[in-house]
């Protein structure tokens, strides 16, 4: 999911795709059964798949969602989407933050990582040795005066202030990402991570965007089915 753009594969077991993903544009006004009528045309040209991995843009917890703040809080709040999905497809669903499944595609399990993503607004992930931690949803809290982190580095932003303001409200960003969690890396992913024209710090690294997809795989197997069976998933 992405308040721009909905975006799909196949994954073979290693997390590679098999076909091109498929994209097309996220739909609003946007209320679950808009969302799942989208998600349903986006998946019937694939080839034949066995499950689904789903990143959704905000907090969700044991495949509900809690936040929504791309598609409408009210309308969304506590939404079953996973079971919603499962009806729809036909196929077991695993649903948590996009931002947390494009760091499974990214992360390399040494230390503390974190997952920044630069699109319509901001997405965030911690692990700890590989292992997701709870979920901060670094989106919507003060980062710059009445500016939420969305607010002050998201697509708006970008857009409004050219790249150059924008790339430095990142590094400031950055900044005060690490003086919070002291990370041993940070990587930034999405899609305007490409637009970004500083130099970046020697443990902050570019990652690529397709992870959002090829993470999914890492959302079956190992300890994401402990997670996901425990009833304990992070939010």
């Amino acid at each position: 999911f992405g308040g721009t753009g909905l975006k799909a594969s196949v994954l073979d077991p290693e997390g590679r795709m098999l076909v091109d993903r498929l994209r097309i544009d996220t739909p609003y006004p946007c209320p679950p059964p808009v969302m799942l009528q989208a998600l349903a045309g986006l998946a019937a040209p694939l080839p034949p798949f066995d499950r689904v991995s789903v990143g959704f843009p905000g907090v969700v917890r044991d495949g509900r969602v809690l936040t929504a703040p791309h598609f409408g809080n009210e309308v969304w709040h506590e939404h079953p989407l996973a079971a919603a999905l499962e009806k729809r497809l036909g196929k077991l669903v695993r649903l948590l933050n996009d931002a947390e499944v494009q760091g499974l595609g990214i992360i390399h399990g040494d230390g503390l990582e974190v997952v920044l993503t630069l699109g319509t607004g901001v997405g965030s992930a911690v692990f700890r040795h590989g292992r997701l931690m709870p979920h901060l949803e670094l989106a919507q809290h003060p980062l710059h005066k009445d500016k939420t982190y969305n607010g002050y580095v998201g697509d708006d932003a970008r857009r409004r202030h050219g790249v150059k303001k924008w790339s430095a409200r990142v590094l400031k960003m950055i900044a005060i990402v690490d003086t919070l969690l002291n990370y041993d890396t940070l990587y930034l992913g999405g899609g305007n991570a490409a637009h970004l024209k500083v130099k970046l710090p020697a443990h902050v690294k570019l990652a690529s965007n397709d992870a959002g997809i090829t993470g999914g795989i890492r959302l079956w197997g190992g300890a994401m089915d402990e997670l996901f069976t425990s009833h304990h998933a992070p939010d």
